[in-house]
């Protein structure tokens, strides 16, 4: 995996390896990751913002599954593993758990590693790893960045879940759900704005479907956040 190259992935430099010391050597991220953006409060991402870095993880995950000659799974997408250069665009790190599917293979079998509440069904409850196991994540985690709101937030509990929390809120109520910060409080929500957050978190649960099967490719995602881009882009 250390030919992997994309503008969205976070390169490898090198490595030191002694016998008491191993370690990589990766590119320097000087805007940190996008956990820090979310819950630190002297950082904020507007809207557009936000639609890039997941605009720009999208293309990471498209590169992995179907740009490499054996698809890559990365395992553990969440925000502290997506770093910001200082242009603000987004790579994807942490390749530690990671797994290459042949190139005749469309899933695997393996331990469950992952970080909880990021967890595909299927990989959690049997181990079975696909790229739709990152699709899955990455629903997720685009809930996450317009909400602010952890998967593992101790206001879920029991069948409640981030997941449900969004599948209840729409259509109808998506402001809210959203991050309040993205609205001045004394803004009045344009009709166009609220539609695209709709458009926004329907992707979401359309990734996060329990069946693999029926999630939708990541290829896809990415056509469709440009174009839930550029129709916010209109109403601004």
């Amino acid at each position: 995996m250390f030919d992997i190259r994309h503008r969205n992935l976070v390169k490898l430099l090198g490595y030191c390896s002694n016998p008491n010391f191993k370690a990589l050597v990766l590119e320097y991220m000087p805007n940190g990751n996008l956990d820090d953006w979310l819950y630190t409060h002297n950082h904020f991402l507007d809207i557009i913002e936000r639609l890039n870095i997941m605009i720009d993880v999208a293309y990471a995950l498209e590169y992995l599954h179907y740009g490499y000659p054996e698809p890559v799974v990365h395992c553990d997408l969440k925000p502290s593993n997506i770093l910001l250069d200082e242009n603000m665009v987004a790579h994807v790190g942490d390749f530690g758990i990671a797994k290459l599917l042949g190139s005749d293979d469309s899933i695997a079998y393996t331990k469950t590693l992952a970080t909880l509440g990021y967890i595909a069904p299927e990989y959690g409850s049997e181990g079975i790893v696909s790229t739709k196991c990152d699709v899955y994540s990455y629903g997720i985690l685009l809930m996450e960045t317009f909400m602010t709101t952890k998967p593992s937030d101790e206001i879920f509990f029991e069948n409640l879940s981030l997941k449900v929390w969004v599948k209840n809120s729409m259509p109808n109520r998506v402001i809210d759900i959203i991050d309040a910060n993205l609205l001045a409080p004394d803004e009045e929500p344009s009709t166009e704005k609220i539609k695209c957050l709709s458009c926004i978190m329907e992707l979401a649960l359309r990734c996060c479907l329990e069946s693999p099967v029926e999630r939708i490719c990541v290829k896809e995602v990415a056509a469709t956040l440009q174009k839930i881009k550029r129709q916010l882009a209109c109403s601004i």
